[in-house]
C-alpha cells in the first residue's frame, strides 16, 4: 500500500470555516449626552449593558469609544471597563470649549475611522444632539449605515431623520425605569437655544395598531410598485426603517417584526408565503378578499346607496367623510391604496360603485350599482 497515495485520498480539512457575513459596528458614545440624560430625563444612572445587548442582535461590535471629562464620571468607568469600552480623556475646560472639544475629538475619530477600516460597516453614535447630524450625513456619504442611540426626551428632533436607524435608551431591553411621583417633575436643562428638543413627539410610540396597518400597508404598495419583484419581510422593515428610523414593532407590544407580520396576517390584512429557501424571510403580499378590505368596500357601496336614496348620487369629493361619519378610522391607505380616488377605482372595477367624470360637476359622481 502506498502511503503517499493514501494521503492524496484524503481530501484536507479547511484551515479556516467560512464566516457569515455580519455587520461590523464601529460604537461612539457622547458620553456627557447619554449620562445626564439618564439622570435628568429618567432618574437612572447610565447602564452601558443595554446598549451592549442591543448592538449584539445587530452585529459584531469591533470599535467601542466614550468621550467624556471622565473626572465627572467617576462611578461609571467600572460599568465601561466590564464592556470594553475605550475612554478617551477630555480634559476639562470652561464653558462650550470642553463641550466643542469633546464632539470635534469624537467626529474626528469616527470620519478617520470610516476612512482607515472600510471593513466597518456600521456606525453607532450615541448622542441626542443635533451637533452630530452633519456627522451622519457625511458617514451615510461613505456609504456607511448609521444608527443612533439617545434619550428621548432631550434628542434633537434633526437627529433621528438623518440616520438608518434610531433607538431610544429608555426602550431598550433591560433598561428599568422608575415610576415618578405625581409631584416629580424632571429638571428643567440649561439650554443655549441652539438645540432644543421638538415641542412634537419624536417617532411613532402612540402604539395605534390601526396606524401601524396603515404604516405596513402603505410602504408595502411602494415597494410592490418600485421593486417589480416579491416583497420580503426583511425588505418591508428596512423600508419601514427609512420612512421612520425610531421605527419598533416593540412599540405596538410585538417581540419581534415577525410576529407583527402574522397579527396582520390574522386580520386579513396581509398574507404571508415561506416558500422553498425563504428561511424565516417570508413573501409579504395582499390578501385577495381579505375581510377587513371587503368591509371597507361594503362601507363604501352602502354609503353611496344611502347618499344616492336621499340626494341623488353623490360626489367624489366629500365621499370620504361621509365614510368617516360611519367608521372613524377609515383609510384606504390601511388596503395599500395610495388616495381614495384609487381606492374607488378598485371597487368600480370590482363591480361595487361606477364612478364616472361629469364635467359641468367638475368631479366624479359615483353611483351605487344595481
Amino acid at each position: 500500500m502506498d502511503p503517499l497515495g493514501a494521503r492524496e485520498a484524503i481530501s484536507p480539512l479547511p484551515a479556516t470555516l467560512p464566516l457569515m457575513e455580519e455587520e461590523r459596528i464601529g460604537l461612539f458614545i457622547d458620553y456627557e449626552n447619554l449620562a445626564i440624560g439618564a439622570r435628568d430625563d429618567l432618574g437612572i444612572d447610565m447602564d452601558f449593558k443595554p446598549i451592549a445587548d442591543a448592538l449584539a442582535e445587530r452585529g459584531r461590535v469591533v470599535v467601542r469609544r466614550a468621550y467624556a471629562d471622565w473626572t465627572a464620571f467617576d462611578d461609571d468607568r467600572r460599568n465601561l471597563v466590564e464592556n470594553h469600552v475605550e475612554m478617551i480623556e477630555i480634559p476639562q475646560r470652561r464653558g462650550l470649549v470642553r463641550k466643542n472639544a469633546a464632539d470635534i475629538k469624537m467626529a474626528v475619530d469616527a470620519i478617520e475611522l470610516a476612512f482607515e477600516r472600510d471593513y466597518v460597516t456600521t456606525f453607532v453614535i450615541c448622542t441626542g444632539d443635533s451637533d452630530f447630524t452633519p456627522l451622519v450625513h457625511k458617514l451615510r456619504e461613505l456609504n456607511k449605515r448609521v444608527i443612533g442611540v439617545g434619550m428621548k426626551a432631550s434628542t434633537s428632533a434633526l437627529l433621528p431623520p438623518a440616520c438608518d436607524e434610531f433607538l431610544f435608551y429608555e426602550r431598550l431591553e433591560g433598561v428599568e425605569i422608575p415610576r415618578r411621583k405625581a409631584s416629580q417633575k424632571p429638571k428643567a436643562k440649561p439650554s443655549n437655544g441652539a438645540d432644543k428638543p421638538a415641542p412634537q413627539q419624536v417617532g411613532n410610540g402612540g402604539g395605534d395598531i390601526d396606524q401601524l396597518a396603515v404604516l405596513v400597508t402603505g410602504t408595502l404598495a411602494g415597494l410592490q410598485r418600485s421593486s417589480g419583484s416579491a416583497v420580503r419581510s426583511s425588505m418591508l422593515k428596512r423600508a419601514l426603517l427609512r420612512k421612520d428610523p425610531t421605527f419598533n414593532e416593540a412599540d405596538y407590544g410585538f417581540r419581534a417584526f415577525g410576529e407583527l407580520l402574522r397579527h396582520l396576517a390574522e386580520r386579513n390584512v396581509l398574507h404571508l408565503t415561506d416558500d422553498e429557501g425563504s428561511r424565516g424571510d417570508p413573501v409579504i403580499e395582499f390578501t385577495e378578499e381579505g375581510s377587513v378590505q371587503a368591509d371597507a368596500f361594503a362601507l363604501l357601496a352602502d354609503t353611496v346607496a344611502e347618499i344616492q336614496g336621499k340626494d341623488g348620487p353623490p360626489a367624489l369629493s366629500g365621499l370620504k367623510n361621509e365614510m368617516r361619519k360611519r367608521q372613524s378610522n377609515f383609510s384606504e391607505k390601511r388596503f395599500g391604496y395610495t388616495g381614495f380616488l384609487q381606492f374607488v377605482r378598485a371597487a368600480d372595477t370590482r363591480g361595487l360603485v361606477h364612478l364616472e367624470w361629469v364635467s359641468d360637476m367638475g368631479d366624479y359622481r359615483v353611483t351605487a350599482s344595481t
